[in-house]
C-alpha cells in the first residue's frame, strides 16, 4: 500500500479508525491488526497453511450449494417480492452434513504414494473448505442479469431466442468479469483500505460455527445467540410469508383515509411515496438493498439522504408543479404512458424485422414516465460523473501511488502477510481469459446477429467502458458495500449510436454493465478468501467451476419457468393475487423500450421532451468538487468527509423495482445496528451484529422455501383483510383533470 503512514490515514479516513495493537490469534505470531476497525474486531489474525482446501466433502457440498442457491434464486425472481437467498444460507446447511461426511467416509488413501493420490476424508470438517464450500455458494446466490435479456425477448417481446445463443450470452457475460477482476485485484483486494463489508458477515458466521466459545455470565455465546435469531426469524417469516401479508407493507394513511387519492399517494409503501409505511418483514427490508447490518453507518446516512432528496424533496415538487405533465401519470410507477396517461402499447411500434416502425411511433405519440421514474434516470445520470470525479479527488493520490508500486515490495496490512505464504495467481491467467471470452463474445454476436443485433464494434466498446469504470466502481463499492450503477450510460451510448434496436441495447448493457458488476462480486469473493487465507489458486479454480454451474443451473430454471407457467410476467391476464408478476424483469424491458427501440434522442435528446435531465451529469460532477473544496477548507469537520456523494445519488438506483418501504425499514434498522449499537455498545455490535444478519436471512430463506414447496405449489391461500399487501388501490391513479384511468375516480 502507501509507505507514509499519513498519506493512508489521509486516504482511508473516515473508513479507517487506528485501533491499539493486538495479538493475533494463537500461533499466528503476528502482534498487528488492520487499521479498519469492523475488520479488526471480526477478522482473525491468524492462519494455519495445514489445513486441507479441496477436499471432496468440497466439491460435493459446494457444487450442491451453487447448483440449489442458483435454481432457488432464479425460480423466486419473477415473484412480486423476491426472495432472495443468500450464500449465508448454504454458509449454514452445509455444516452438518460436512461433519456427517467426516464421521461416516472412509479415511482410506487412494493411489497412496502417488501422484494422483487423495482421501475421500482427510479428517476433521474444517473451516478453509467450509470456505470453499461458501464460494461456490456466493456463485449461485447472484441471479445473472443477462437472463433478464432471454425474459425480454421471449416474454415481453415475443421474439425467437434459441436456448444456445442465450447460454452463450450468460457465459460470457458471467465470465468476462472474472478477466476484469483478475487486472484489479492488486487495487481492490490487497489493500486494507479496501474492506468490502458485507464480507464480515460471513467472516463472523464462519467463527461462529467453527471457533469453540465459552459463555459469559449472564450471556450468550455467538452459537447460542445465532440458533435463537435463527429460529425466530423462521417461525416469524410463516407471517408476512403467508398468514398476514400486509406486513410486508403497514401503510396505515391509506387505512384512515381509504377514498383519498392524495393522501394513498402520500402513504403507500408500495406505490406512492410511503410517508410512515414500514415493513415487518426481513425479506422486504433486504431484498434490494442487502442487510442493513452490514452497511457502514456512513455510507447509511449517505443512503438516507439522498433517498429523501429524490423521494421527499425533488419528486413531490416536480409532481405538484405539473413537470412533464407529472398529474397525468402515477407519481410512482415503472409503467410507460402514452400523453392521456394510457399505458403505452409497444407491440404497435414494432415492425417484422424486430426494429422500430417510425410511422407508427408518429401515430402512437410520445412515450411518457411516471414522475419518480424520471427522476430516478436524472439520478443515474449524477452518479456516473460523481463516481468519477469522486474517486479521482479522494482515492486518486492512493491509486496512483499503487500504480507506480505494482510491481514493488508494498506495505501491507496482517492479512497481507499472512497470504504471502501461498503462491499467486499468474496475471497471464486472468489475461487468457479475458482475451478468449471477448474474442467467443465477438463470435456469437458476428454468427447470431438476427438475434442479438450487437455489432462487433459494439462489443469491443462495452468491454471498454467496463474497464473503465471497474475501479472506480470497485473503490466505492469496497469502502461503502453499495454499487454505483452503469446501466444506464451503457444504455444512454448505445441508444445514441444504434438506435431502435432493442436486443442490442440490452446485450450492451450486460456487457459493458454486468460484466464490471459480476468483477465486483468475483472481487468481494477473492477478499474474503484473503481474510480467511484460502489459497489464491484454490480459489481461482472455485470461482470458475462455480460460476460455469450457476450459469447453467439459472438459465435451465428461467427456461423452465417461462415454459411451464401461463402468461407469466403478464400482469394484465395474470390471476389477481399471482406472485408471477416479475417485477425487475418489467423495469428492464422498460429500459430496452426507452433506450433501445425509441432511443435516448427521441426521449432525452432534441427530439424528446425529458432532455433537461442531461444537466444532471453536470450536476453529479460539480457535487463533489464542492465536498472536496469543504473538506479542504474546514478540515478539522470530519463529517464534510463522511459525505460520499456517489453513494448519496446511487441509494435510489434499485427504485423501481425497490418501493418506498423497502428503503423506510432499511433505514431505520441501519440507524440501530450502525450508530445505536455500534456506538453504544460496542460488544454486543462486535460479537452478535453480523451474527444476527445471518441469522435472519437464513431463517426467512428456509420458512420461505418450506412455505412454497408446501403450500405455495398446491396454491393453497387465504383471503382475508390481512392478505392484501398495501391497501393502497388509488395510489396510481392520476390527479389531472378530465384523464380517465381504469379503476379510478376522474377529477374535474
Amino acid at each position: 500500500m502507501i509507505e507514509e503512514e499519513e498519506d493512508d490515514e489521509e486516504i482511508s479516513a473516515p473508513l479507517i479508525r487506528r485501533i491499539p495493537e493486538a495479538g493475533g490469534a494463537s500461533g499466528s505470531g503476528v502482534s498487528e491488526n488492520s487499521p479498519v476497525e469492523q475488520v479488526a474486531l471480526t477478522v482473525p489474525a491468524a492462519d494455519d497453511p495445514t489445513i486441507p482446501v479441496v477436499t471432496f466433502r468440497m466439491w460435493v457440498l459446494g457444487a450442491a450449494a451453487c447448483a440449489l442457491l442458483s435454481f432457488l434464486n432464479q425460480f423466486f425472481w419473477y415473484r412480486r417480492e423476491p426472495l432472495s437467498i443468500t450464500a449465508i444460507s448454504a454458509q449454514i446447511a452445509v455444516v452438518p452434513i460436512g461433519h456427517l461426511m467426516a464421521a461416516a467416509l472412509t479415511r482410506r488413501v487412494f493411489f497412496e504414494g502417488r501422484r494422483w493420490e487423495f482421501s475421500l476424508n482427510p479428517g476433521k470438517f474444517n473451516v478453509k473448505e467450509h470456505v470453499l464450500m461458501t464460494i461456490f455458494a456466493n456463485a449461485g446466490a447472484a441471479n445473472p442479469y443477462s437472463i433478464h435479456i432471454v425474459s425480454a425477448v421471449k416474454i415481453f417481446y415475443g421474439q425467437r431466442l434459441s436456448f444456445w445463443v442465450a447460454l452463450c450470452v450468460v457465459l460470457t457475460t458471467q465470465v468476462l468479469g472474472f478477466g476484469w477482476a483478475g487486472l484489479f485485484r492488486r487495487y481492490l483486494v490487497e489493500p486494507a483500505a479496501m474492506w468490502w463489508p458485507q464480507n464480515l458477515v460471513q467472516v463472523s458466521l464462519f467463527r461462529v460455527l467453527h471457533e469453540k466459545e465459552v459463555r459469559p455470565r449472564g450471556g450468550l455465546t455467538r452459537n447460542q445467540f445465532f440458533l435463537i435469531a435463527f429460529i425466530c426469524s423462521f417461525a416469524y417469516y410463516v407471517f408476512p410469508g403467508y398468514l398476514f401479508p400486509k406486513l410486508t407493507s403497514v401503510s396505515w394513511l391509506c387505512w384512515i383515509f381509504p377514498s383519498s387519492i392524495l393522501a394513498q399517494q402520500l402513504g403507500s409503501g408500495l406505490h406512492g411515496m410511503g410517508i410512515g409505511a414500514v415493513g415487518l418483514d426481513w425479506s422486504s427490508i433486504s431484498s434490494y438493498l442487502g442487510s442493513p447490518l452490514a452497511s457502514p453507518w456512513f455510507a447509511t446516512v449517505n443512503i438516507a439522504a439522498g433517498y429523501l432528496l429524490c423521494m421527499y424533496v425533488v419528486t413531490p415538487v416536480m409532481y405538484w408543479l405539473n413537470v412533464y405533465k407529472a398529474k397525468t401519470f402515477p407519481i410512482f410507477s415503472d409503467d410507460l404512458f402514452t400523453s392521456e396517461g394510457q399505458k403505452y402499447n409497444i407491440s404497435a411500434i414494432i415492425d417484422s424485422n424486430f426494429h422500430i416502425d417510425l410511422p407508427a411511433y408518429e401515430q402512437e405519440g410520445q412515450l411518457y414516465l411516471s414522475t419518480f421514474f424520471a427522476m430516478t434516470y436524472a439520478f443515474s445520470f449524477a452518479c456516473l460523473t460523481a463516481t468519477i470525479v469522486h474517486v479521482l479527488l479522494f482515492h486518486g493520490k492512493d491509486l496512483w501511488l499503487l500504480s507506480k508500486s505494482a510491481f514493488k515490495e508494498k506495505k501491507m496490512d496482517v492479512h497481507g502477510k499472512l497470504m504471502q505464504k501461498y503462491k499467486q495467481v499468474p496475471e497471464w491467467w486472468f489475461l487468457t481469459i479475458l482475451g478468449l471470452n471477448i474474442a467467443c463474445t465477438l463470435l456469437v454476436c458476428h454468427c447470431y446477429v438476427d438475434q442479438l443485433q450487437l455489432p462487433w464494434w459494439g462489443v469491443l466498446l462495452a468491454c471498454a467502458i467496463a474497464f473503465i469504470f471497474t475501479l472506480p466502481v470497485g473503490v466505492i463499492t469496497a469502502t461503502t458495500n453499495q454499487v454505483p450503477g452503469l446501466n444506464v450510460i451503457t444504455e444512454y451510448i448505445i441508444g445514441y449510436l444504434y438506435p431502435g434496436y432493442p436486443v442490442a441495447n440490452m446485450c450492451f448493457k450486460v456487457y459493458g454493465y454486468i460484466s464490471m458488476k459480476q468483477a465486483l462480486t468475483f472481487l468481494q469473493d477473492l477478499k474474503l478468501g484473503h481474510y480467511m487465507k484460502i489459497p489464491p489458486r484454490t480459489m481461482f479454480m472455485a470461482q470458475i467451476v462455480g460460476t460455469l454451474i450457476s450459469s447453467l443451473v439459472h438459465l435451465g430454471t428461467a427456461w423452465w419457468l417461462m415454459e411451464t407457467i401461463p402468461n407469466i410476467c403478464d400482469r394484465a391476464v395474470l390471476p389477481p393475487g399471482s406472485p408471477w408478476t416479475c417485477p425487475g424483469d418489467h423495469v428492464f424491458y422498460d429500459a430496452s423500450v426507452v433506450w433501445g427501440l425509441i432511443g435516448p434522442e427521441r426521449i432525452f435528446g432534441d427530439l424528446g421532451h425529458y432532455s433537461a435531465i442531461n444537466w444532471s451529469f453536470l450536476v453529479g460532477a460539480v457535487a463533489p468538487c464542492i465536498v472536496w473544496l469543504a473538506h479542504k477548507a474546514f478540515p478539522n469537520q470530519q463529517w464534510i468527509r463522511l459525505v460520499t456523494v456517489p453513494v448519496l445519488l446511487v441509494s435510489i438506483i434499485n427504485m423501481p423495482p425497490a418501493t418506498a418501504v423497502n428503503y423506510n425499514s432499511w433505514i431505520i434498522i441501519g440507524f440501530f445496528s450502525g450508530y445505536v449499537a455500534y456506538r453504544y455498545h460496542r460488544e454486543w455490535w462486535r460479537r452478535h451484529n453480523y451474527v444476527l444478519s445471518g441469522a435472519l436471512d437464513a431463517g426467512l430463506a428456509f420458512m420461505g422455501v418450506l412455505l412454497y414447496l408446501g403450500l405455495g405449489m398446491e396454491h393453497i391461500s387465504l383471503d382475508w383483510w390481512g392478505s392484501v399487501t398495501d391497501g393502497c388501490p388509488l395510489a396510481s391513479c392520476p390527479t389531472a383533470k378530465g384523464i380517465v384511468v381504469q379503476g379510478c375516480p376522474v377529477s374535474f
